[in-house]
């Protein structure tokens, strides 16, 4: 009788555990080059030179203040076909406190401007130093900043960590999040 009762419970704690990795299943392989389309979807499970934080990790490097937190989530602009005397009101972004915003530098493809638009505001963000911890984010399944943290390792930045669950999975945890404004540069 003891044993009737023990198996349903037994069952459903096999069943959470074969759940819980479900999604280092349906991770995406690790490409060779950068992801040009389909942003919002399933990332792989690392960067190759670039260490994978977990909310926890990032949250104890932003306390400890031990690193530049970037992030990449994409802006968009005030669409040119808008009637005169339209009123377009940006949508805010809310990211983790303390970041800097790089927008557009996550896509696949950037244009030499974007790209000095990275390398400049990286430089600037590290004070020049190449072994300052980066944590690169955006949102969970983006591909933006598995792209803009694989673009800075192949500027010679030796210290990159990438936050996959991004700004979702901080607020999953009830961290703070702030308004953020772009770092300016070109287009916004």
């Amino acid at each position: 009788m003891n044993a009737l009762r023990i198996l349903p419970g037994l069952v459903l704690g096999l069943a959470v555990f074969a759940a819980a990795d479900v999604r280092g299943e349906d991770r995406a392989p690790e490409p060779a080059e950068y992801r040009t389309r389909d942003y919002r979807a399933p990332t792989p499970a690392g960067l190759a030179g670039a260490r994978v934080v977990s909310t926890a990790e990032a949250e104890l490097l932003w306390q400890g203040g031990m690193a530049v937190f970037v992030d990449v989530m994409p802006h968009a602009p005030r669409p040119a076909n808008l009637p005169p005397g339209t009123i377009w009101r940006d949508k805010p972004r809310l990211n983790i406190p303390g970041s800097i915003w790089l927008p557009d530098t996550g896509y696949g493809e950037l244009a030499p401007v974007t790209e000095d638009y990275l390398r400049n505001n990286l430089k600037r963000a590290t004070g020049g130093d190449r072994t300052k911890l980066l944590v690169i984010y955006c949102l969970r399944d983006c591909w933006m900043s598995w792209n803009a943290a694989k673009r800075t390792l192949s500027m010679g930045y030796t210290n990159v960590a990438w936050y996959p669950d991004g700004t979702d999975g901080w607020t999953d945890n009830l961290l703070p999040v702030v308004e953020a404004q772009p770092t300016p540069g070109p287009g916004n």
